[in-house]
This record gives structure tokens, sequence and C-alpha cells, in this order.
């Protein structure tokens, strides 16, 4: 029987990956590099599918990762690409030096995500205050004949905004958000 026919699925090691394992990883992608992962796994002698080393490099191994300690400035500029893009974590994650989609999607479901429900419902429970408030101005200024008033953000109100005022990003340094102007071409040459 030949040494290089790879284990069948059932065979690979499951679970937590010892320093061992890590250490044989490195060396092999020292040499070698960080692509075929198939191969590399089996270079290496580990009993891991390629998938399993390579989210293992990406996420955990590689030299130039940072670990924790998000800083508020991070944080910041998650909310607002997160407020742009979405989940798209790669992509969030690409702004971000050293940082992994896989460690900011955490992130983002255990600390920012209750941030931002939260304030959604102390700013969503004002502004209803604050349009029952602007209703009964209107209902006084229609009896009294004069023009309807709404402010931004009532249900009544003819919301007009400007997508460039929404996401004001001039205090950021232009080097920083050039992508995002590129994503924004890329995405009106789609529509």
């Amino acid at each position: 029987m030949e040494d290089n026919v790879p284990p069948k699925r059932s065979e690979f090691n499951k679970g937590a990956w010892t320093a061992e394992e890590d250490r044989r990883l490195a060396e092999v992608i020292a040499v070698h590099g960080a692509r075929k992962w198939r191969t590399i796994a089996n270079t290496a002698g580990l009993n891991r599918c390629g998938k399993s080393c390579r989210l293992r490099w990406m996420n955990y191994l590689r030299p130039n990762i940072k670990r924790g300690n998000i800083t508020d400035q991070e944080e910041d500029l998650i909310l607002r690409l997160h407020k742009l893009l979405g989940n798209r974590w790669s992509l969030i994650a690409g702004r971000l030096p050293g940082r992994t989609d896989n460690e900011i999607k955490n992130y983002w479901n255990s600390h920012l995500r209750k941030k931002v429900n939260q304030n959604e419902k102390q700013s969503g429970a004002s502004t209803r205050q604050g349009c029952n408030a602007q209703k009964r101005l209107v209902e006084n200024d229609k009896e009294q004949g004069r023009e309807e008033n709404t402010s931004p953000g009532c249900e009544d109100s003819n919301i007009n905004f400007n997508v460039d005022e929404l996401f004001d990003f001039s205090n950021e340094d232009t080097r920083i958000l050039e992508w995002v102007s590129r994503f924004l071409q890329v995405d009106e040459a789609f529509n």
C-alpha cells in the first residue's frame, strides 16, 4: 500500500490542535509556502484535512496576526464598515491589518451586535416619543392653517437623505478608505 494515500474523512483527527501539530504545520509552510493545503497536511504527517490546516494557519499560526485587545479605533471602524458592508467579514478584516475575518466575526457576534441593538432600542424609544410630540404639533399647526413640518425619523415624514452625509468618513485618512470608493464604484457598475 502507498504512503501518499490520504486518510478517509472518518480517519482525520478532529478537535483541538496540539502544540506538536502546530509546530509541524508551521515548519512545512515555512519550507513549501501556504498553498496546496491537502499536500501540506500529508507532508507534515498530520492526520488532518487540508481545510483544517488552512484554517489553523490563517486564523491562529500566521506570524503577522494580532489577537485580542481590539482598540476603540478598530471597534469604531468595524461598526462603520459593518453599517456599510453588512456581514462581509473578510472585506472588513482586510481593512484592519493583522486581524482575521473569523476574529472580527466573533467579536461582532459576542460584543458589538449587543451594543448596536441596545443603542437602536434606546434611540427608537426616544424617536417614538419625539414623533408623538411632533404629531401633536402638526395637528395643532393644521388646525391653525400652518404648513406641516415634521422632523426626520418620524413615520409620517418624507425621508430624504444624502448617502454621503449618512456615511460621513471625512475624519478618516483617505488612504484607509480608498477601497470603499472602489467598492462603491464596482457596486454601481453591477446595478
